[in-house]
């Protein structure tokens, strides 16, 4: 497609026929088990700032949920450098892997392919799961990975999808334009779930609902990601030239088991901020009440999904999905073979939501979920209100390909896949290509005893006995990627690539 783009997955953990487990530890404990050798912390924190703000401050502080102090206690504890506890590795796929707030997170590298970043999505998956497998042999217990956002316990962990956008484009603009769609994105990207939540728990346990995030947003905009959460999150961290980019960091979504629902989910996305780029977004998309609209939208029981914009008027959730539709079809068709893809599956949704949802248990998640359990209703006799359910609905998200309920249904067939297994594969082994995380990826493979530190637009090398910086703040641009990466290939040693790119030693 036009741009990078990159999706970042915390993933629940737990430890089997165990209530109460340290989560941080465990965490820690499994990324560690990606290697065999010695941990050695190589991720360089000073290119992160989560408090700097898009709209042109830095926040004081950051909201964090109630338990994150708890966490910070056990920390001081352990008496453990923050190296340790993070446990940062940085794969040869370009990927990045890490305990963030208790979780397992995988962040897949960048990627201009909408299939390919699939495949690294789910690379990710089968990294984490050997992780588990490992760590499991270990303790002589069996570790649990979900790729979900809830413990069903007031507790919501995040699936972000980022997208590197230019830098001049103002930012309410940005807003009142992609607002709308993320409100209302989870048509067909929710993941489904059981109950109402909220952060002191279940409210509500015999519904089932459209999306697993909907419920834990708070405002419609702000920095925060943890507590008080905003539909547009400000983070300004584009970890390339800011003076050009920024990294739209979206956090309003769900983890999504479906590789259609995921490429469906990233891909129109991304073609909205195309259309955002060429201001070809009107104003009367914007809704009258964004945040309580996102959860109406989530627990509708009717599917018509209606609901006020600002203008006063009355619209479905489906009739502006299929404004921004009509936008990318007139201005965007026929560019590439992917957009194409977008647009006619995009189209067929929405049509199949119209006429009838559970027409789509094959491709959306929410939808393969709640055909799953209305039919474990009625085969049991047991009611949405079932404590089992849950468990259930956990299950469908389990990693495990031998017992996790979305690979049973895939190995029955009964999900449309968009990628291969040998895709998947290869992915765990290989950056792309045509993106900085080739040179991320491949510089740790062939001169890992010589990298000092690496970030996401940054890798220091000793050369010599000397620090010498690689910035790939600028590795945006096709042309420049492919001189870096061929310069790397061809490089015998760390000193002859520091050479050929023209640093001084």
């Amino acid at each position: 497609m036009q741009r990078l783009f990159g999706i970042e997955t915390e993933y629940g953990i737990t430890l089997e026929g165990k209530e109460n487990i340290d989560p941080v530890q465990q965490s820690m404990e499994l990324i560690k088990s990606y290697r065999r050798e010695d941990f050695r912390p190589m991720w360089d924190y000073s290119g992160e700032d989560p408090f700097q703000d898009e709209r042109g401050f830095r926040a004081k502080t950051l909201q964090e949920h109630p338990d994150e102090e708890k966490y910070r206690e056990q920390d001081r504890q352990r008496n453990i450098p923050f190296v340790e506890v993070k446990s940062d590795l940085i794969l040869v796929n370009g990927a990045r892997l890490y305990n963030d707030h208790a979780h397992p997170e995988y962040s897949t590298p960048e990627c201009r392919s909408l299939f390919q970043l699939v495949a690294h999505d789910k690379a990710g998956e089968r990294i984490l799961h050997q992780c588990t497998v490992r760590r499991s042999q270990k303790l002589g217990q069996q570790v649990l990975l979900y790729k979900n956002n809830t413990d069903f316990h007031g507790h919501s962990y995040g699936c972000h999808d980022n997208y590197l956008m230019r830098r001049d484009i103002p930012f309410d603009y940005l807003k009142e334009s992609i607002m709308p769609f993320f409100v209302t994105r989870q048509i067909f990207a929710g993941a489904g779930k059981v109950g109402i939540e909220t952060e002191s728990g279940i409210s509500s346990a015999g519904f089932f609902q459209l999306a697993q995030r909907s419920d834990f947003f708070s405002v419609e905009v702000s920095v925060d990601t943890m507590h008080n959460r905003p539909i547009v999150n400000t983070r300004d961290e584009p970890h390339a030239d800011a003076t050009k980019y920024r990294r739209l960091h979206g956090i309003a979504g769900d983890a999504n088991m479906s590789e259609y629902a995921t490429a469906l989910k990233i891909g129109t996305t991304a073609l909205v901020i195309d259309l955002i780029e060429e201001k070809r977004i009107p104003d009367h998309f914007a809704i009258r009440d964004p945040v309580g609209t996102i959860k109406e939208i989530s627990r509708n029981q009717t599917y018509e999904w209606l609901f006020k914009l600002k203008d006063g008027r009355s619209i479905s959730a489906i009739e502006l999905q299929r404004e921004y539709l009509a936008l990318a079809q007139k201005h965007l068709i026929g560019r590439d073979s992917e957009t194409d893809w977008v647009l006619l599956e995009w189209e067929s949704v929405l049509d199949e939501l119209e006429n009838d949802p559970m027409n789509l248990t094959d491709r959306l998640d929410w939808v393969a979920k709640k055909w799953m359990l209305e039919t474990f209703i009625d085969e049991e006799g047991i009611s949405w209100d079932d404590p089992w359910l849950q468990s259930l609905d956990l299950e469908y998200h389990n990693i495990d390909q031998e017992a996790g309920l979305y690979y049973g249904l895939e190995a029955q067939g009964l999900m449309r896949r968009v990628v291969t297994d040998e895709q998947i594969e290869y992915a765990i082994y290989h950056p792309p290509s045509d993106t900085r995380a080739y040179f991320r990826g491949k510089s740790l493979d062939k001169f890992r005893a010589d990298v000092k530190s690496v970030q996401w637009d940054n890798i220091t090398f000793n050369v010599n006995g000397k620090p010498v910086s690689v910035s790939m703040n600028s590795l945006v641009e096709p042309e420049l990627v492919a001189k870096y990466n061929r310069t790397l290939d061809e490089a015998q040693t760390v000193e002859a690539l520091v050479s050929n790119l023209g640093l001084n030693m």
